[in-house]
């Protein structure tokens, strides 16, 4: 219990554990509709705001949320609306992200330990002010999440069924991506839970319990392992996940 002596640890554990499960469940609906590709779209676009809170002197997090709400919103719109091809707005977004964000950290010389920390992850950096809108947020997408659970789960399922039982699904829809992008933005460092999980065939609901536990795990255990042996925090985690897929293959092997 030593390294929960550190306030750092303690706010790492937080941060760790409030992602994990809100990703965890939000990824649940968005794997099952086959846009697994949103999350690290969104996940470059958040360098962007990164990059411009960096130039400007802003919370690089608030800025960052609001890039990739807005980017959210856009590849929505161009999906329902225009019925463009998923993959192929994704990929534009994430090229253009990409590039965008390398132009203005160019353009400002910004790129420093606090960019590094956000391009590679450091989650023991996280301050108290980011726990805070951690909390805040997750609160809010927590309880957007289970309040249309019931419509969110039948959308992921059949889309044009649920618009004819007459489910807001535009709406819906809109809601769902603005949580994932705000989940994103807060942390990118806790991901690929759903895809362990699915692979052990249960019901959807079973599915989403097991990833919520799988998400904590590998954030207890990469934050512990990152402590006592000196390793990146956020690799530890992603290390973890990876390990849980393994072994999900693993075990349904015919």
């Amino acid at each position: 219990m030593e390294m929960f002596s550190y306030p750092f640890m303690q706010r790492a554990f937080a941060a760790g554990l409030i992602i994990a499960v809100l990703a965890a469940i939000s990824g649940s609906f968005i794997v099952l509709r086959r846009y697994s590709l949103l999350s690290e779209t969104l996940a470059h676009v958040s360098l962007v705001g990164v990059s411009v809170g960096l130039l400007i002197g802003n919370n690089p997090l608030w800025m960052a949320i609001v890039a990739s709400l807005i980017a959210s919103w856009m590849i929505e719109y161009l999906r329902s609306v225009h019925h463009l091809y998923s993959d192929s707005i994704l990929a534009i977004f994430l090229s253009g992200s990409l590039a965008l964000a390398i132009i203005i950290v160019s353009i400002a010389g910004s790129f420093n330990a606090s960019l590094f920390s956000y391009l590679f992850g450091s989650i023991l950096s996280v301050t108290n002010e980011d726990l805070v809108i951690m909390a805040i947020a997750g609160t809010v997408g927590m309880a957007l999440l289970l309040l249309f659970f019931k419509e969110l789960y039948f959308i992921a399922f059949d889309e044009e069924v649920a618009r004819a039982s007459g489910i807001r699904v535009a709406a819906l829809n809109f809601m769902l991506v603005s949580v994932i992008a705000v989940i994103i933005a807060l942390s990118i460092r806790v991901v690929g839970t759903l895809v362990a999980a699915i692979r052990f065939g249960m019901g959807f609901f079973k599915t989403m319990l097991l990833s919520i536990a799988l998400a904590l795990t590998s954030v207890v255990i990469g934050l512990t392992a990152s402590f006592f042996f000196s390793l990146p925090s956020g690799a530890a985690i992603v290390l973890c996940l990876l390990l849980f897929f393994i072994a999900a293959l693993v075990i349904n092997l015919p």
